[in-house]
């Protein structure tokens, strides 16, 4: 049995005012993505890591890696601490559909899909999110909603029927890979509702508050601040 996760990064940086992909840009002195993938190295050394990026980005990516001395993309499965490299798709639907294909048809065990942009999961969390993924199948971590939600039209909604949504979400291998089989929907918006699609209760379990999506300026302050 051997675990993955894929690490979807194809952000283009447009809501962060940056010629620089919001991936890339370094928090505490280091990429947001390296942050990342070290994060997911704490968790397990054996873990197999997939990174998708868009194809225009990967050259550049491989020059920081050099700048920072951070382990290079490798083929095949991952060996020493490196990992593999797939294309970024049209859609996240697309780009998973990619970083799945790296992983053997027959394979058992577990998969993570996590944003690339969020490198802050407690070590905590993702072992929660692995480990209940093993009998339930597919696992998202969440957290309580703290301000009151009013919804444009019908008013205001009770904050406790919510939760935030975060990653990484995590599957069986063989339900995630049958499930992306489908054809896509626009009411894909993560891997969650893929999988319900197909027909598949999600379990949700306890995120951490600092697993935060680094999308604008604000965010990229919030970061330094948690580093």
């Amino acid at each position: 049995m051997t675990d993955y996760v894929i690490i979807v990064a194809g952000g283009k940086g447009l809501r962060m005012g940056s010629d620089i992909p919001k991936q890339f840009l370094p928090v505490g002195g280091r990429p947001v993505l390296m942050r990342t993938i070290e994060r997911f190295r704490e968790y397990s050394a054996d873990l197999q890591i997939i990174l998708v990026l868009p194809k225009a980005q990967q050259d550049y990516w491989r020059q920081l890696c050099q700048e920072y001395h951070f382990p290079l993309p490798q083929q095949g499965e991952d060996r020493g601490g490196s990992y593999q490299l797939a294309d970024g798709g049209e859609t996240r639907f697309h780009s998973v559909q990619h970083g799945l294909a790296l992983i053997p048809d027959d394979a058992q065990g577990v998969v993570g899909v996590h944003d690339g942009v969020r490198p802050f999961p407690s070590v905590e969390v993702i072992a929660r999110c692995y480990e209940t993924a093993r009998t339930q199948k597919a696992v998202v971590p969440v957290v309580p909603v703290v301000e009151t939600l009013r919804h444009v039209t019908e008013g205001t909604k009770p904050r406790g029927d919510y939760r935030l949504v975060q990653t990484p979400q995590t599957f069986d291998i063989q339900l995630l890979k049958a499930a992306n089989r489908q054809p896509y929907n626009d009411n894909f918006t993560d891997d969650a509702s893929v999988v319900e699609a197909f027909g598949f209760d999600i379990t949700l379990v306890d995120g951490n508050r600092e697993n935060i999506k680094i999308t604008t300026p604000y965010d990229l302050r919030i970061a330094e601040v948690l580093i």
